[in-house]
């Protein structure tokens, strides 16, 4: 596989969607913990829910500013990269077909 510098869509963009993508994922019990918090508090959840935010937030920046998560989501962007010019078929399309 030839071996091209990045293009600033895929650093700025592309590689920065999966890092928040897996993030969410890998904070998913802080995700739900401040989605409960705004569901029952309504218009006074900015108050409110200040430390499920914060805990959130922290979950996030922590994988955000982390070089060993970026290069795990470089390496697995670039890996549907291959994929697509190999089959021309996005990943989302990919998995639709598989589990049809």
């Amino acid at each position: 596989v030839l071996n091209f510098p990045l293009r600033r869509v895929e650093k700025d963009v592309l590689i920065p969607q999966i890092m928040r993508e897996r993030a969410k994922e890998l904070c998913s019990d802080k995700v739900q913990a401040f989605t409960k918090c705004c569901q029952e508090t309504g218009l006074l959840m900015v108050v409110k829910c200040r430390q499920e935010n914060t805990a959130l937030k922290d979950c996030l920046v922590g994988y955000y500013s982390d070089p060993l998560f970026y290069e795990e989501c470089k390496a697995e962007y670039l890996k549907q990269r291959e994929e697509y010019r190999a089959t021309g078929i996005k990943k989302k399309r990919q998995k639709l077909t598989s589990n049809a």
